[in-house]
């Protein structure tokens, strides 16, 4: 029998590189393991559906995991409209209203209607009407029946804001000295109402307030009756990206504590829509901005001088009968008068004929005779005369017989 044989000099090969690449292998397993660490990333991701239209929307989702009733819609919707979606919306005593946008949109009965329910016990949270390129003017009915007087935009350092905040309740106090040392407290103490378009007292004399009569108030608590109004420079804190902070949330509970849990909190996120020329002097500029200057300079193009308009020049002139004339006194002045009384003779005898081909048949005195006859008011000296050619270098009898036979011919 023979003896087992050695391993082939391939498959030793095969096995030497399997081993060498699993060592490569676990070596870059282990460099990258060492030098790399897994660490969690957020990514803002495209908001969808309700979330993309409605900046209140986190805000909305934070009540209602905390227990609160809330409904959010696009309009006030306090007197009853046409359609199903316009339907007007009752509010409850309790009830609180955050009126997100420009209260400039509410008309006098509204703002009537809404201190009428505030007086029996809700809640109203507005902002001051924001300065804009158009209507930064525009009355506010609800600001006069409060006694408010909205203030021009706020130009301080933020840092003046700290050490400015007014009283407010126990509670909030003591949250508020909870995260005293935190950076977002920092920041709600000095920039979180930062450029905002402040206001000032106009009669009114609020619970809590936050600023002071020289710079402007940037929040005021007003209590009407039963229910209280809180007006503010800006409700952006209440915005879905800027929820998120510390310093706004605690903000936005301080807000809705006075009714917190005792009704419903209504959301009205889209008061006012921008004007549409608004929208194209703000976003639009990209395409409006290069058509006016592409106008401008066509214009330039098109405009050949500054200065008063001159004369159209004399255009050069092409009269048919002014050629003729020019012809004929060439003609004449060169010795061919003879050519033109023929051509008018024959011009003559050649509507005669068509006319009256008897009369242009015959010669002499028979001819003249029917001419005569049928010419009464014309002389018959002028009308032989008119038929013989003319003298040479005789002007008065050439202008004379020339006349005649165009007389005669425009009466046949």
């Amino acid at each position: 029998m023979n003896a087992p044989s050695s391993l082939r000099p391939g498959s030793m090969r095969i096995a030497l590189l399997s081993l060498l690449g699993i060592v490569v292998l676990g070596g870059l397993a282990a460099w990258w393991l060492h030098t790399h660490e897994r660490v969690e990333r957020r990514i803002q991701m495209p908001r969808t559906g309700e979330a993309r239209r409605n900046p209140l929307y986190a805000l909305q989702l934070a009540l209602q995991k905390d227990g609160v009733a809330v409904k959010s819609r696009r309009r006030l919707q306090l007197l009853p409209g046409a359609g199903k979606e316009e339907a007007s919306v009752p509010l409850a005593a309790r009830d609180t209203v955050v009126i997100y946008n420009d209260p400039r949109t509410l008309t006098a009965p509204e703002a009537a209607g809404l201190l009428h329910w505030v007086d029996a016990g809700g809640h109203l949270i507005v902002r001051t009407p924001p300065l804009g390129l158009l209507a930064t003017n525009t009355p506010v009915p609800l600001f006069a029946d409060l006694q408010l007087m909205p203030m021009g935009r706020d130009n301080s350092e933020c840092a003046e804001m700290k050490g400015n905040r007014g009283p407010t309740t126990d509670e909030a106090a003591d949250e508020a000295a909870t995260v005293q040392t935190d950076a977002a407290a920092e920041r709600a103490e000095g920039l979180l109402f930062c450029g905002a378009r402040r206001f000032t007292l106009a009669g009114a004399n609020p619970v809590h307030s936050w600023g002071d009569l020289k710079a402007g108030y940037v929040f005021a608590r007003i209590q009407r009756g039963n229910g209280s109004v809180d007006v503010l420079a800006d409700l952006d804190f209440l915005d879905s990206d800027e929820l998120e902070d510390p310093a706004s949330f605690l903000l936005a509970r301080q807000l809705l504590q006075p009714n917190h849990r005792a009704g419903t909190v209504h959301l009205v996120y889209a008061a006012q829509m921008p004007s549409l020329w608004v929208t194209i002097i703000r976003h639009s500029w990209m395409a409006w901005g290069p058509l006016l200057l592409a106008l401008m300079l066509w214009l330039w193009r098109r405009m050949q001088r500054f200065g008063p308009g001159l004369p159209a020049p004399s255009t050069e002139r092409r009269s048919l009968l002014e050629h003729i004339v020019a012809s004929g006194e060439l003609e004449y002045r060169y010795g061919y008068a003879h050519l033109l009384y023929d051509a008018a003779r024959n011009a003559f005898l050649a509507r005669l004929r068509r006319r009256d081909p008897q009369a242009a048949a015959l010669q002499g005195e028979p001819q003249l005779m029917l001419l005569a006859e049928r010419f009464q008011d014309v002389p018959p000296g002028e009308i032989r005369d008119a038929l013989l050619p003319p003298f040479a270098h005789d002007h008065t009898a050439f202008r004379t017989r020339i006349a005649t036979l165009i007389r005669l011919r425009n009466r046949l």
